[in-house]
């Protein structure tokens, strides 16, 4: 059993930064795949970026690559995903989920997931 629990969202200017966090319980992560995913009103839940917990890989989709980085800390069983140059259409809810699937894409591989924090960019 994992329980996630999300924090750092809020609402900035575009241009702007925000960090969110995941803090994950649980026995062992060291099998989980770890990943953000985002749903902006009125559209399907899409995913944004995943990271394997050794750390050793990470994978974004295009609309955030360079802008977005996903990390981990092992000590805190937390993940971050830094958030820089923050467009208006980053405007969503973003959730974090942990599974152990190979599709880091695919919401079906996340068997866990946090209850979303609200990231709002005004242009």
């Amino acid at each position: 059993q994992v329980q996630l629990v999300e924090s750092g969202g809020g609402s900035v200017q575009a241009g702007g930064s925000l960090r969110l966090s995941c803090a994950a319980s649980a026995r062992t992560l060291s099998s989980y795949l770890m990943g953000w995913f985002r749903q902006a009103p009125g559209k399907e839940r899409e995913f944004v970026t995943a990271i394997r917990w050794s750390g050793d890989w990470t994978y974004y989709v295009d609309s955030v690559k360079g802008r977005f980085t996903i990390s981990r800390d092992n000590a805190k069983n937390t993940v971050y995903l830094q958030m820089n140059s923050l467009k208006p259409e980053d405007t969503a809810t973003y959730y974090c989920a942990a599974g152990i699937g190979m599709d880091a894409r695919s919401m079906a591989n996340y068997g866990y997931w946090g209850q979303g924090t609200q990231v709002i960019v005004s242009s």
